[in-house]
């Protein structure tokens, strides 16, 4: 969940928290903080999945413009917080489809491996919070058990996602083509976890 602001050019410098930021007017938005990144071309604004508000302020952005960003927003912020407050799954739903996810995905995840001729090592299914899979550089994968409760091509992009990081491990633009010779609607897949992810925290 995330909006942008277009500013300025790519830098290449990791990102860095800016603790010393707590401004004033934060709201009914906080709890707040700032992120500054050079590589981020746009001053962006995402609810995280605890309900935090985090801004990035791009290279040559200021914290004056980020806070004011932030509260042009404050609609959107609050809307989708209701989202996150909203929980899909009941107790029993969820150790149901968590026994699913550790029947299936790794199954599909080995599958979609030697269609591509790559080897992984373990595959972990994990409660992420955060995220919906990630890649080691020792062939670990993990895999969030919600995966499950997403329509299959959608659950199978984000399997593909980590298996091409065992070809290269970062988002580079190699990277992507690598995704999209893999898996064409892969665009459509990134929309409809932008969509729908939220639902299924």
């Amino acid at each position: 969940m995330q909006l942008g602001l277009p500013f300025g050019e790519a830098g290449a410098r990791a990102p860095v928290v800016d603790d010393a930021l707590a401004p004033p007017t934060a709201g009914a938005i906080a709890p707040i903080y700032f992120v500054r990144h050079r590589r981020a071309r746009r001053y962006l604004l995402r609810v995280e999945y605890d309900g935090r508000v985090r801004v990035t302020i791009p290279r040559g952005g200021s914290r004056r413009e980020a806070d004011a960003f932030a509260q042009r927003h404050v609609e959107w912020v609050l809307r989708q917080r209701a989202v996150l407050s909203r929980s899909r799954f009941s107790a029993d739903d969820r150790r149901r489809l968590r026994a699913q996810a550790q029947a299936e995905l790794p199954k599909r995840l080995r599958e979609l491996a030697d269609t591509h001729g790559l080897s992984v090592t373990r595959v972990s299914i994990r409660n992420q919070r955060t995220r919906w899979g990630s890649c080691g550089r020792d062939g670990h994968v993990c895999l969030n058990w919600r995966l499950v409760a997403m329509p299959q091509w959608v659950r199978d992009y984000v399997i593909i996602h980590e298996l091409m990081h065992l070809k290269r491990l970062d988002h580079s633009a190699a990277y992507w083509r690598l995704v999209a010779a893999a898996c064409p609607r892969y665009r459509d897949a990134r929309q409809w976890l932008r969509a729908h992810g939220p639902e299924l925290r």
